[in-house]
């Protein structure tokens, strides 16, 4: 495979995967609409050869199917994503995720051009089966409640994508991602990590919905990349669904008080309730564990990077940030 199709490539994720294409020498489309992504994230970038940045929405189908026809593979990442968002705009998050994946999935199949789809964790919805195993029955919460929409759309993806496997024959893999994090990531949004290290950083309270008790697994983006640029290269993972993370396990509370601890900057700890952070009725997993016995055994992933590590790598870029600012502003 010598061309990929990187959709949301100006994204989180998606600029770090650019990066690995590019260390690896195979040619990259980046298709971002910039609702989230960010110019910042590739302009380093910009200026290869191997590197094409096309500005559209994976709504528009026929700019899909136009730069489908000229590449070797797809990675398609873009999706509505975060916690914030998926609430506060439930429509956009269900038109975007499934009629963007479904026109991805449509274009791919007229050349059987190979797809991967960047599925989520959330699929899992309010499983209390831990750890969380690819093949395992999944609970999701009442229609009523957007915060579980998201979860639905992936599911309905994967869906579609495995669907499309079976009565066309067409080249898929699902990857589940367990709370990637890292540097570049925002805490627009929702993410817990960036928000907690921006506000260390800025002298402000750290800032816990709920009791602090419910746990994560935090996987550095590197690790994620890692094991994404590896799966579309092994014949063996077509087909398959993947948990993509990390297994270990750190409360909310841990967490915060890690970012004080490495930082050495003293903080106060605010918890606020869920129905105040995103109104009544939210309804938040207490663990979120995946087994990754199948990502080990394809491709023999093992994360590089732990908690800690990651922690001081995104405190470390977050702080650069903040001394460029200064440098910019004194300069002005």
């Amino acid at each position: 495979m010598n061309r990929f199709l990187v959709t949301g490539g100006a994204g989180f994720i998606g600029s770090h995967l650019v990066e690995r294409c590019i260390s690896e020498n195979v040619e990259t489309v980046i298709l971002d609409d910039l609702s989230t992504g960010s110019m910042e994230n590739i302009k380093a970038h910009l200026h290869d050869k191997r590197v094409k940045f096309v500005e559209g929405s994976i709504l528009d189908e026929s700019l899909i199917r136009s730069l489908i026809q000229n590449t070797d593979a797809v990675i398609h990442l873009a999706a509505a994503v975060g916690v914030r968002l998926v609430i506060d705009r439930p429509i956009h998050t269900i038109e975007t995720n499934i009629h963007g994946t479904s026109n991805i999935l449509a274009a791919a199949k007229s050349c059987n051009c190979p797809v991967l789809i960047a599925s989520s964790s959330e699929v899992y919805g309010i499983s209390e089966q831990i750890p969380f195993k690819e093949d395992d029955f999944v609970m999701l919460g009442p229609t009523r409640k957007s915060r579980w929409s998201y979860a639905c759309t992936k599911a309905l993806d994967e869906w579609m994508a495995l669907a499309y496997a079976t009565e066309h024959g067409l080249p898929v893999v699902i990857c589940r991602l367990f709370n990637t994090v890292g540097p570049r990531q925002t805490g627009r949004y929702g993410m817990v990590l960036p928000t907690f290290i921006s506000q260390a950083l800025s002298g402000k309270p750290i800032t816990v919905f709920g009791d602090g008790n419910q746990t994560r697994c935090f996987l550095h983006v590197k690790d994620t990349v890692d094991a994404i640029f590896r799966i579309m290269h092994e014949p063996a993972a077509l087909g398959l669904v993947f948990n993509i993370g990390s297994q270990e396990e750190i409360t909310i509370n841990q967490l915060a008080r890690m970012v004080t601890d490495i930082s050495g900057i003293h903080a106060d700890i605010d918890h606020i309730p869920y129905e105040k952070a995103y109104g009544e009725g939210f309804e938040d997993l207490r663990r979120r564990v995946p087994d990754i016995s199948k990502l080990q055994r394809i491709i023999g992933f093992k994360p590089q990077f732990n908690t800690r590590e990651i922690v001081k790598d995104i405190l470390n870029y977050q702080h650069e940030l903040v001394e460029s600012a200064k440098l910019t502003f004194q300069t002005r």
